[in-house]
């Protein structure tokens, strides 16, 4: 089981504030704040940015994915929404990814430093 994951970002500043809009938009806030680095969750930090100025643009189909599971497709829409408002970019807006298996509903964004996140639900099979 996998704890807690880190991205990147070369300004702090910057990417919390668009983590904290973004991920607030989906109940997460920042738990932890040091010089160096922010860490975001519900309970406790699950999703951390770090400071790294010479950190590399992230080229578009490169780079780490983090994936974000959310209960509802209001969350997803809200996530890009505010990715969206706060910065960042689209990569695949929220809808459903039957590639991905069945009630799979995702949007996909990058952060102002290229960093590729994703909120996804499940929907419940329409039986």
């Amino acid at each position: 089981m996998i704890d807690h994951v880190s991205v990147a970002v070369r300004d702090l500043e910057r990417a919390a504030r668009f983590y904290r809009a973004v991920l607030g938009a989906i109940g997460y806030e920042a738990l932890e704040v040091r010089p160096r680095t922010v860490g975001f969750g519900k309970t406790y930090p699950e999703l951390w940015i770090n400071l790294r100025p010479a950190k590399a643009a992230v080229e578009d189909g490169s780079g780490a994915h983090v994936g974000l599971r959310v209960r509802t497709t209001e969350l997803v829409d809200a996530f890009h929404a505010a990715a969206l408002a706060a910065g960042g970019s689209s990569d695949g807006a929220p809808g459903p990814r039957p590639q991905h298996g069945e009630g799979y509903y995702a949007a996909f964004i990058r952060d102002p430093d290229g960093n590729r996140i994703e909120a996804v639900t499940f929907l419940k099979s329409q039986v």
